[in-house]
């Protein structure tokens, strides 16, 4: 599940015509959201893949579901009312998306663009913001609350801890004379 941005106000676009500009410009997302209105437009669905991601990376896991949420890398949409997340939320949960987030919250833009790709966590699945994404340069959503978004504290971030030196082991021996 990837949180894409569609650089507009939402305040004066609509879910509709930001669905109808991607459709238009070949990049239709599964959902285009509009945080301050509610407004949810379902372009494509979830057995089909979006096209806004490069190459085969729209392919990967069961589903890849993209959700272009209409916003600012300045003006993170979690700082809104998001109008209409519990509906999202539901219907992710119907295609068992996990609530979780392994590649912890994304960072502010301009770091986004130089931040990390996990291939690990992009493999072990859930909740990616778009500069999450391997083989991605975006920047985009920007620092996002994702507690906002993957419930109320009940499902861990999940971030992976550091390696620990290993101390090694004395062998002995088994040859019995």
């Amino acid at each position: 599940m990837v949180w894409l941005l569609w650089p507009a106000d939402p305040h004066g676009v609509s879910a509709k015509s930001a669905a109808q500009r991607l459709v238009q410009v070949g990049q239709p997302a599964h959902l285009v959201w509009n945080p301050v209105s509610g407004q949810i437009i379902q372009s494509l669905p979830a057995t089909r893949a979006a096209l806004g991601l490069p190459g085969e990376l729209n392919r990967h896991g069961r589903v890849c579901v993209q959700i272009r949420v209409l916003g600012s890398v300045h003006e993170p949409f979690t700082d809104t009312k998001m109008d209409g997340l519990d509906e999202i939320l539901a219907w992710l949960d119907s295609w068992n998306i996990p609530r979780h987030w392994p590649a912890g919250p994304p960072l502010p833009h301009p770091h986004s663009i130089a931040a990390p790709r996990s291939r690990r966590a992009w493999a072990a699945g859930g909740h990616f913001g778009h500069s999450q994404v391997p083989d991605t340069s975006d920047g985009g959503p920007g620092p996002i609350d994702i507690e906002r978004i993957i419930g109320d504290g009940l499902s861990p971030v999940q971030v992976p801890w550091p390696r620990q030196e290993l101390t090694p082991v004395p062998t002995r021996s088994l040859d019995r004379g």
